[in-house]
């Protein structure tokens, strides 16, 4: 399934799959959706995926949604989020997925942004004012410039003007209109943290995604025969790229898992034979380290599991490799960034835990670059910006002044990287650190920039800044540190409310606050913000004695 027979769009993979495996199951919800989801747990064959996805689109159209309009999607990961993603590509529109955890004030932001007309979504029972709020949302669009913002919900709603959407597998008499769209149309526009403050959409191509698509496909030799279970949202780069866009390429079974619950996630790869997942550094380390928890799981099915978004540690991916379960080492960017050290690639699992090779794609070019003179390096074991190029690489993000890339065409990605290897010919990478002031909590990528404006809006706060800690379990939280206005000692509990009553995402939320009398800084008046990491890396280490 992942030979190039001419498919230009990420729709026409489907309607290949669905030709050639009909029977096949291709979608599966967790057990445990009607815990996060309305309804029952759905398996949908290829030919049942194949047809809910035309009845959606004729519903989406009735709705306004065509070629080029941009439609919002904020829903768990159940059968209904890659459904109404590939609804759009059928109909050749522009999806606009939302992590869950967005509230207002990212949506707000998104909708405008992003020139959002129709929004879907759904009743969660985690947030049992879900539709309520995107209700409210999309009413301040009714006079945008591109037209008012209409809102459709699967399952039942309680909230007046909100349009009925359905998930029907019984073929149609009369087929959809589809535009199925063209390599060059855009498929998507995702978001990213970025570091002025406020997220960034990343507009992806059709092409863009098939490509990075490929990446995993070969990288990982993903056949029909594979059974991949999702834990990542399938809103971003790490869901669309490194599960989706395989699973429509080879015609597989895609299970799906959220909320991430240890449980029913060790019963899904065991029940549906999984062969491929994903799951975060900090938790194979703690699956590995709990001997009786893995012996009570048959894992005779697993063949590899790709983990990133830290650095690995070596005796995890050995302890692993000795249970005849390869950890790929993946390093990848919404914007396009697509690096996995493999088996086959570096045999040696604890020089894979530490080391990527560099790509023998032609057409995927890499180059690390001095970050203060610009110069391209080529000796090993000197640090730069990791700069990348080629048809898996975003075309700019939205509203682009072109800062994001370099003089020769290359995105610089905000993160060091060294090169390693023969000293002479090194033929490796080795991630350093970011240059961007990025969080990583759980996967979710949080801008500090974004954290200190919402921060700094309380009264009892002077100045702040935003910091990383370390964590066993999400790899990091997010920390503050702050100068008290004159006569305030604000609390964590009191800056937490005032987010909060600002709509912001959970995750966003700070977990630790330290009041200092200065924020350290350098002549230039930047913040030392490796100086406050190193203040609590210092107390944690007390601690710990």
């Amino acid at each position: 399934m992942n030979d190039d027979r001419g498919e230009a769009s990420l729709s026409q993979r489907v309607a290949r799959a669905a030709d050639e495996h009909s029977h096949r199951t291709a979608l599966v919800d967790a057990p445990n959706r009607d815990s996060f989801f309305f309804a029952s747990p759905r398996r949908l064959t290829w030919a049942e995926t194949d047809a809910a996805i035309s009845s959606l689109a004729r519903q989406l159209a009735s709705l306004g949604a065509g070629a080029g309009s941009r439609v919002a999607v904020q829903l768990p990961n159940a059968v209904e989020l890659p459904l109404t993603l590939l609804a759009c590509w059928r109909l050749g529109a522009v999806a606009v997925p939302f992590p869950i955890q967005h509230r207002a004030h990212e949506l707000r932001f998104g909708i405008e942004t992003a020139e959002v007309s129709l929004f879907v979504t759904g009743p969660r029972p985690d947030r049992p004012d879900q539709l309520a709020t995107v209700c409210e949302v999309a009413a301040g669009f009714a006079s945008a410039r591109w037209g008012p913002v209409t809102v459709a919900a699967f399952g039942p709603r309680n909230e007046a003007g909100v349009a009925a959407l359905e998930v029907e597998t019984k073929p149609a008499d009369a087929p959809a209109s589809a535009k199925d769209g063209a390599a060059d149309d855009l498929a998507t526009i995702c978001w990213t943290s970025g570091t002025t403050g406020t997220p960034k959409g990343v507009p992806r191509t059709n092409a863009m995604w098939l490509a990075s698509g490929a990446v995993q496909v070969d990288a990982l030799g993903i056949s029909g025969e594979d059974r991949i279970l999702c834990p990542f949202p399938v809103v971003n780069m790490a869901g669309i790229g490194g599960m989706l866009v395989p699973w429509l390429m080879t015609g597989s079974l895609l299970a799906l898992h959220q909320p991430l619950d240890l449980g029913v996630f060790l019963g899904q790869l065991q029940s549906e034979a999984i062969t491929y997942t994903v799951a975060p550094p900090a938790l194979l380390n703690m699956l590995l380290a709990n001997e009786e928890m893995i012996e009570k799981v048959d894992l005779g099915a697993l063949r590899r599991i790709g983990s990133g978004s830290a650095p690995l540690d070596p005796w995890m991916v050995e302890g692993w490799e000795r249970r005849g379960i390869e950890i790929v080492n993946v390093f990848g960017s919404n914007e396009g960034a697509a690096l996995l050290s493999t088996r086959e690639t570096i045999a040696d699992p604890a020089e894979r835990a530490r080391y990527f090779p560099l790509p023998t794609r032609p057409d995927h070019r890499v180059r690390v670059v001095d970050l203060e003179t610009g110069e391209a390096i080529g000796e090993a074991g000197r640090p730069g910006e990791l700069r990348i190029a080629g048809p898996t690489v975003f075309g700019g993000y939205l509203d682009s002044t072109g800062e994001e890339f370099d003089e020769q065409g290359f995105f610089r990605t905000g993160d060091v990287f060294e090169l390693a290897g023969d000293p002479e010919a090194p033929g490796l990478l080795r991630f350093v650190d970011r240059a961007k002031d990025i969080i990583i909590r759980g996967g979710m990528n949080v801008s500090a920039a974004e954290v200190e404006a919402l921060a700094a809006a309380h009264p009892g706060i002077a100045e702040c800044a935003a910091v990383a800690y370390p964590d066993r379990d999400l790899g990091e939280r997010v920390g503050l540190f702050a100068v008290a206005a004159p006569g305030q000692t604000p609390t964590l509990d009191e800056l937490v409310a005032h987010m909060r009553a600002q709509d912001v995402a959970s995750y966003k939320l700070p977990e630790r606050l330290e009041l200092l009398d200065a924020l350290p800084r350098n002549p230039l008046g930047k913040v030392l913000k490796s100086q406050l990491r190193k203040r609590w890396e210092v107390s944690a280490e007390a601690g710990a004695g």
